[in-house]
């Protein structure tokens, strides 16, 4: 894929990684946004649940793919930006939370409800901020990486 089309579907995918996260809670319902014609998966909540893990797989796979990459073909000649380092703090805390969130649904482990909530919140606080630093970048138009 040439990198025009990896933004396409990082953007795409985003999309529907917000869509579905949110729709785990059930807002689309109460608020009747499912009523809308075509809306109406986002009330049912395995698909949502299900988009959600694929769409974190895929996301997964492309965020390997350009850490390897950097690390492999562009770490002599780039380094990584103030604004790279933030946005790669908080997409790993997402990804902690994210397979924290994952582990607790498994039979044999516990997780406090105490914990369960704050992993709830946390997971939610930072994609909210993923998303915000990401637009604040796109605007003013930061780069993950600098030249050395």
């Amino acid at each position: 894929m040439m990198p025009g089309q990896v933004r396409v579907v990082y953007m795409t995918l985003l999309l529907f990684m917000a869509l579905s996260g949110f729709g785990q809670m059930p807002i689309f319902k109460r608020y009747y946004i499912a009523d809308l014609p075509g809306l109406g998966w986002l009330a049912q909540f395995y698909v949502t649940h299900y988009i959600h893990y694929v769409g974190a797989a895929a996301l997964l796979a492309i965020g390997a793919y350009y850490l390897t990459r950097y690390l492999v073909a562009e770490r002599s000649r780039r380094r990584i930006s103030p604004y790279g380092a933030i946005q790669g703090v908080i997409m790993l805390t997402i990804v902690i939370t994210g397979v924290l969130r994952v582990i607790k649904n498994y039979e044999g482990y516990y997780l406090s409800s105490g914990l369960i909530v704050f992993l709830d919140i946390l997971h939610l606080l930072t994609v909210m901020l993923f998303l915000l630093v990401g637009a604040w970048g796109l605007l003013a138009r930061k780069r993950w990486t600098t030249n050395r």
